[in-house]
């Protein structure tokens, strides 16, 4: 199997800390996005929506968008399971990563393709060309304060996301945060469950080598 990726931007970071804790590692492609190499007819081949990562099986098979990546790669390497172990941990495992996906991670991406620098008439990711809103910024502006008060509270007497399990959820957030930080939109203060949580899964080895 072969990574195509760029090292570095979130969605590549989410997949290189999962294949940290699977124990993976695959050789890696570098697409440099900052110079439109995903645009390449060869590389549109591999993945439609022109972006990264992309994960090319040894049979020539493409799969692209980091949690379908990392849902392969779970079925074929199972230990350890970062989608839970049981029935319920899956559940509040997909929830949980779901929520911090939308809420957090896609507030962050509108924040910072809509803002004054880089991004112009690339507001969205993917094949197709798109002006930015500039009152996007202020809206994810505040869908990340609010998105850090409701994960905030859900913290609270918890070690992970799923209480006593470090999963993919627990992968998502860490890396929304840390992107949060690259708009200026750090962890106020007062939220002090979700600073105590970010404290403890940044010293986690996947993470610290992913950094």
């Amino acid at each position: 199997m072969k990574l195509f990726d760029y090292p570095g931007v979130p969605n590549p970071r989410r997949l290189s800390i999962f294949l940290s804790e699977k124990g993976l590692d695959f050789p890696r492609t570098q697409i440099n996005l900052m110079k439109g190499a995903q645009f390449a007819e060869d590389f549109r081949c591999k993945s439609p929506n022109c972006d990264v990562p992309v994960l090319e099986l040894d049979d020539g098979n493409c799969i692209s968008q980091t949690n379908a990546i990392c849902r392969y790669l779970e079925a074929e390497y199972p230990e350890p399971p970062l989608f839970g172990r049981n029935a319920l941990e899956i559940g509040l495992v997909e929830m949980w990563n779901n929520i911090c996906f939308t809420n957090g991670f896609q507030a962050v991406a509108d924040l910072f393709r809509n803002g004054p620098d880089w991004f112009e008439g690339r507001a969205l990711i993917g094949p197709h060309n798109y002006d930015k809103i500039p009152a996007l910024v202020e809206r994810g502006k505040q869908r990340i304060t609010n998105f850090y008060q409701d994960i905030d509270q859900h913290l609270k007497g918890k070690d992970y996301f799923v209480k006593g399990y470090f999963s993919v959820a627990d992968i998502t957030a860490v890396v929304t945060v840390d992107f949060a930080t690259w708009t200026g939109m750090t962890i106020p203060a007062t939220c002090e469950h979700l600073l105590n949580w970010h404290q403890r899964v940044s010293e986690r080895p996947s993470i610290k080598a992913n950094s």
